[in-house]
């Protein structure tokens, strides 16, 4: 061992390694731990007694989820809504990517800066008082539909909450505008770490800003691009709950329902515990197969994996 130690490269790397080891232990607490939830999948749970005193069910409650046609037909609904909205969100993903382009192209510092600034605060807003600003000015007695009334266009509030028509493109787009400045990070820092002097050799030669834009920027940052892309398309399945546990009502619940809400609405609502744990396992393991396939797509593609 102090032969081993002797050697500066190796000593180096333990110490770099004793670094890491905080933020080691606290995945394996946070993320790994909790992994021994999915035995309660196998039991007919009912909290609050402990689990060695429930009956062991196998796979019922996997079986369940496609012979009980209550259920099958819950869940189907729940996954058409989590496809549409997973879908905008990747149909919609180059939008991060023109936002930053555009932003780089803005000259005056300051008002570059200014909305940097602005359209990056609302990440590090929750979701709670995201609905309370939708509330102040969509709801039916909000600034819009007053100003709308006082105006004349209307006789009669537009109830842009309580409603589900147009359901999934209201939460993409509030979804937007929470996490675009924020999204836009990256690709800004992409285009910064971009050679200057490809740019500059580019406008010797006469190239216009929209070509520079068009063959050198965009070519540059299309691998952060991808990247992220393809880990989307592993969390296909994971919208989180945060932002349609606060927009549901039971107007548009039908619609607004994705499957990590469902999972929450099951288990707290209806004390399904072991169906929800269920559903949930089987979503880690798909999100795991649909990872490893996008990695070994961008193996094949790109000659490079992200994992």
């Amino acid at each position: 061992m102090r032969k081993w130690f002797a050697n500066p490269r190796n000593k180096r790397s333990f110490i770099e390694f004793l670094y890491i080891c905080p933020f080691l232990a606290l995945v394996a607490i946070f993320s790994y731990y909790p992994l021994y939830g999915w035995v309660y999948a196998f039991f007919d749970y009912r909290p609050p007694f402990p689990l060695d005193i429930h009956k062991f069910v196998g796979l019922k409650w996997f079986i369940s989820m496609v012979e009980n046609p209550v259920k099958a037909k819950q869940v189907l609904s729940v996954l058409r809504n989590t496809f549409a909205m997973s879908g905008l969100n990747l149909f919609f993903s180059w939008f991060p990517m023109v936002f930053a382009i555009f932003l780089n192209e803005i000259n005056c510092r300051w008002y570059k800066k200014f909305v940097q600034t602005v359209t990056t605060l609302p990440n590090f807003i929750s979701w709670v008082l995201v609905f309370s600003i939708a509330y102040g000015v969509f709801n039916s007695t909000g600034a819009v539909n007053t100003i709308l009334q006082e105006l004349g266009i209307t006789n009669e509030p537009i109830m842009f909450l309580q409603s589900d028509r147009h359901i999934w493109f209201k939460m993409w787009l509030w979804n937007t505008w929470k996490n675009a400045g924020w999204a836009a990070i990256m690709y800004i820092a992409a285009i910064t770490g971009i050679d200057g002097e490809l740019i500059e050799a580019a406008k010797v030669d006469g190239a216009t800003q929209r070509q520079i834009i068009w063959h050198i920027e965009i070519p540059s940052i299309l691998p952060t691009y991808f990247v992220l892309v393809m880990l989307q398309l592993a969390n296909f399945l994971s919208n989180g709950m945060e932002q349609f546990y606060v927009f549901e009502n039971s107007f548009n619940k039908d619609t607004i329902e994705v499957l990590d809400l469902y999972v929450y609405n099951l288990a707290m609502g209806a004390g399904g515990y072991s169906l929800s744990t269920a559903i949930s396992m089987l979503k880690s393991i798909v999100s795991v197969v649909l990872l490893s396939a996008t990695n070994l797509i961008s193996k094949k593609v790109r000659g490079e994996g992200f994992i």
